[in-house]
């Protein structure tokens, strides 16, 4: 097996530069049979490159296959950027990893995966239907659902904070065993609404941010969709001026008093900052948070539990973070490249990777969510329980933009149309000014 690489900025600006001109440079030397390449997003959580690097090691010396492993970041956009470069060169890996919305925009350069979804879900069951929204085109997959990457954006509290200044008992309401409470059944955006009240009031205010980036868009997509409020239907119609987004927005006025006064700036890395400082009593996000508090502040993470969304009028969505691995069609080797993806989707190595990183990776089959890990993780004992979604619990896998047709959901998410509205109410503007911007904003989309 070839030396694992990462891929670091000047690769990938080489990567653009390749694409931009021709004669085009290539990547490898690929068209040997028994040699495939594979580039992987370079986890957050330095054991999680290693684990997968043990396996696709082991999977390559078992199938006699040359594997090329390279760790490419998402910082900086850098693993978009790298898939861009490839798709337009028509060579690099064989292999590639995409985020959410870029099977979308890669689809046509992908080979069909519908072989091997069929071989997985006769034996896992069907994936969440996001993950099916995400990774099919055209009514084919182009994208396999990855374990690897792929999370959930549920309320992260402390425990006591909630406890002492809301009165609401986290551990209580979803309890790390397999039941639903009547205490979740109350659980509601009005709850969660008197929840951010009582917190600010304390000096402990929900580290909800109204930026553009994901954290804030897939925040504000989770409380629109629990209304019925989707601003484009699947059809494409805008549906802006409907009663349900009037409804969403009432409710979001009184929420935003109580939110962070500079949450329009929020990045994704402010409110994990807000958390592990002291400084908030719950965010949405995945359990990043908690594992960085229990190297730098044990005390927070012994008083953090995570757990489902609120529910709204139309029922409980969390935001959902989807990766997938799709094959390019320029792949020299697709057999082989077939064949390892579909064996690290098995239950035993996706088990192997998500108890080796604590649970942070959620499998996109819900028959993968009985994993002991997130049952075991502590401190406290059971704070993850509730992080993948549970089926007794209610609750459903939401993305920003969903379900208006992709090409206008992408739009609506990467402009951050929704968390904007919300941004416009906390300044002071009026609902119909709001719902003015927005239509013109989601016609320019059609355009």
């Amino acid at each position: 097996m070839r030396k694992t690489r990462r891929i670091t900025r000047r690769h990938a600006l080489t990567f653009s530069a390749a694409a931009a001109a021709l004669p085009l440079v290539h990547i490898r030397t690929a068209g040997a049979a028994g040699k495939v390449a594979i580039g992987f997003w370079d986890h957050w959580v330095p054991a999680g490159n290693d684990i997968m690097r043990k396996q696709v090691q082991a999977w390559g010396e078992k199938n006699k296959v040359e594997v090329q492993v390279d760790f490419i970041t998402s910082v900086g956009n850098k693993i978009l950027l790298t898939a861009a470069a490839e798709q337009q060169a028509k060579t690099g890996h064989d292999v590639m990893t995409f985020r959410d919305w870029s099977v979308q925009n890669h689809g046509e350069s992908l080979d069909p995966l519908d072989d091997v979804m069929k071989e997985l879900t006769s034996r896992y069951g069907p994936v969440n239907p996001i993950s099916s929204y995400l990774g099919t085109v055209n009514g084919h997959w182009a994208g396999l659902p990855a374990s690897t990457g792929t999370n959930y954006k549920g309320p992260v509290a402390r425990i006591s904070v909630m406890k002492d200044k809301a009165g609401i008992d986290v551990t209580a309401m979803y309890p790390a065993r397999p039941e639903a409470t009547a205490l979740a059944e109350q659980w509601t955006y009005e709850t969660h609404l008197k929840a951010a009240e009582a917190c600010q009031k304390a000096g402990m205010t929900f580290g909800i941010g109204l930026g553009t980036t994901p954290d804030s868009v897939d925040t504000a997509g989770a409380l629109f969709h629990a209304y019925g409020a989707d601003l484009v239907d699947e059809k494409g119609v805008v549906q802006v001026k409907s009663d349900a987004v009037r409804q969403v927005l009432e409710h979001a006025q009184k929420l935003v008093k109580f939110l962070p006064a500079d949450a329009v700036s929020y990045d994704d890395a402010s409110n994990n900052r807000a958390f592990v400082s002291g400084r908030s009593a719950l965010i949405w996000n995945p359990p990043s948070a908690w594992a960085v508090a229990k190297r730098d502040a044990p005390h927070i993470a012994a008083d953090t539990w995570a757990f489902p969304a609120p529910s709204g009028p139309k029922g409980r969505f969390t935001p959902a973070g989807p990766w997938f691995w799709g094959l390019w069609q320029f792949s020299r080797n697709k057999t082989a490249a077939k064949e390892l993806i579909t064996w690290l989707a098995e239950r035993p190595q996706v088990e192997e990777r998500c108890t080796i990183i604590e649970g942070f990776d959620v499998p996109p089959f819900q028959s993968m969510t009985d994993f002991k890990v997130w049952e075991n993780a502590a401190p406290p004992q059971g704070t993850l329980y509730s992080y993948p979604l549970r089926s007794f619990q209610n609750n459903q896998p939401h993305i920003a933009g969903f379900p208006a047709p992709p090409a206008m959901a992408v739009q609506i998410y990467q402009r951050g149309t929704m968390p904007t509205m919300l941004a416009k109410l906390q300044r002071g503007d009026s609902i119909p000014q709001v719902i003015k911007w927005a239509e013109e904003e989601l016609e320019g989309f059609k355009r």
